[in-house]
């Protein structure tokens, strides 16, 4: 897979602020976009799980106990169907 670095700046006050351990920010902050993202349907489930960094399953887990509606759109059966072929 190929990546991209995209740098997000993240003022000291705020992540002093934050009530999260330091190790555990950047994982909390990359769940918080793609939840964001998702939600606005700017983003496929998956396409915003890899920026979560997690599994399918984890994201789904994640989108129920936030109480997110998913959206299975005709371009998700497709991507989900590519995904599939990919890996027999």
């Amino acid at each position: 897979m190929n990546t991209a670095t995209f740098s997000l700046e993240i003022p000291v006050e705020i992540l002093e602020v934050v009530k999260l351990p330091p190790q555990e920010a950047e994982q909390e902050f990359r769940k918080e976009l793609a939840l964001a993202l998702y939600q606005r349907e700017v983003l496929s489930l998956g396409k915003a799980r890899l920026i979560a960094k997690m599994t399918r399953w984890e994201f789904e887990e994640l989108l129920g106990q936030r109480k997110i509606p998913r959206h299975y759109t005709e371009r998700d059966v497709e991507e989900d169907i590519r995904y599939g072929l990919g890996h027999q």
